[in-house]
């Protein structure tokens, strides 16, 4: 059996799987931002930052490609020399021929992304978004002629339909019969032209998150046999559960706002932390969000958290924290994004070997918050 050929597209393909592109904020810039779509690819370097010293880690390692959380490039560039650090990593990517793809907001935000699995760090339970995002679903019900019904399902769950709550390949099918006339210049798959035609047909029904629908629906005409596909699309008034910004849990058992500061400290191996907040308070609905969330400090005191553990907090959002009785803990930026590095290595492999692709994926190692402790 001849191997397949695996290209960076595969890799892009993987990520959006996982965390789809729909899901990034307006502002940021994620997916392939530097490299060949049809360039070949064997492993990958999973990182924090597209620092030259990620980009140098994955010519060493023999990597093709650097998966990382932060973008390279988030404005348009107006000039590209290799004076300063942008142009001189985007120089040596295209020398070394090695791809760059960000994923960034879509990782904060989805379903086993950076937020859940810094909630889980830190031992919280009962985790929902605590902003939460677009979470619109679509019934999508389609006909076809019996004995196609498994490969068009199948199509349909390969590209993301199906999914209810922990559940996938979801669906409900009923029999009937479907009638029809092709005119003239139809080739008509059961029938003859002219003719009034009936089929045994099933009808086929199945979940679709908004943001991917154009690609269920296209898999789906390429799998169905009718030259015209006869299908409806029906907005649904449930919602699907896990995506947004940030996450709001629950201590297994209550503690104080200093002890629960040590436990971060140790959780995420952060050299020292900064606290807002009496030590002694009690504290057990925890609010989390990775990187930079003091936007999320007024939604965390509306539902009620006792704490928000974040990074990058200034000094007036400290201030509007306290004057409205919420404690805050700032591990920092890095400290807070850090443990996607492993997350994402993991959860990308898992991907890639249920394809059937052979895909390394390498975990960047010595990465370092550019604060210091003194």
């Amino acid at each position: 059996m001849k191997q397949r050929i695996i290209r960076i597209h595969d890799l892009v393909g993987l990520l959006n799987a996982l965390y789809p592109p729909a899901l990034a904020e307006g502002w940021d810039n994620v997916g392939l931002q530097v490299g060949d779509p049809n360039a070949r690819l064997s492993k990958v370097l999973v990182c924090l930052d597209p620092s030259e010293r990620a980009l140098q880690a994955a010519v060493e390692q023999g990597a093709e490609a650097l998966l990382c959380h932060h973008p390279l490039l988030f404005k348009p560039l107006y000039n590209l020399t290799p004076i300063d650090e942008t142009g001189r990593i985007l120089f040596a990517a295209v020398e070394q021929r090695i791809a760059i793809l960000a994923a960034h907001t879509i990782l904060d935000r989805a379903g086993n992304g950076l937020n859940d699995w810094l909630a889980a760090a830190l031992g919280l339970g009962d985790c929902r978004p605590l902003q939460a995002g677009d979470d619109r679903l679509l019934k999508l019900v389609v006909y076809v002629p019996a004995g196609y019904e498994t490969k068009v399902a199948d199509a349909l769950f390969r590209a993301g339909a199906g999914h209810v709550g922990n559940y996938d390949s979801c669906s409900f099918r009923s029999e009937g019969v479907g009638t029809f006339r092709a005119a003239a210049g139809c080739t008509p798959f059961v029938g003859q032209v002219g003719e009034r035609s009936s089929v045994r047909e099933l009808r086929l029904e199945t979940v679709v998150p908004q943001e991917l629908l154009n690609r269920v629906v296209d898999r789906m005409m390429r799998a169905h046999p009718y030259e015209e596909v006869a299908y409806d699309l029906v907005p649904l008034a449930n919602h699907r559960q896990g995506i947004g910004l940030g996450r709001i849990g629950r201590l297994a058992q209550a503690t104080s706002l200093a002890e629960f500061a040590v436990t971060v400290k140790q959780a995420l191996q952060v050299e020292a932390l900064r606290v807002v907040g009496d030590g002694q308070t009690r504290v057990n609905k925890v609010a989390v969000c990775g990187g930079s969330g003091a936007s999320l400090l007024t939604e965390a005191v509306r539902q009620g958290a006792d704490v928000l553990v974040t990074g990058d907090i200034k000094y007036h959002e400290a201030l509007n924290a306290a004057s409205q009785g919420l404690a805050l803990i700032d591990a920092g930026h890095f400290g807070t994004e850090r443990l996607m590095v492993g997350h994402l290595a993991e959860a990308m492999g898992q991907r890639a070997a249920a394809r059937d692709l052979e895909i390394e994926f390498l975990e960047m190692q010595g990465e370092e918050d550019p604060f210091k402790t003194v």
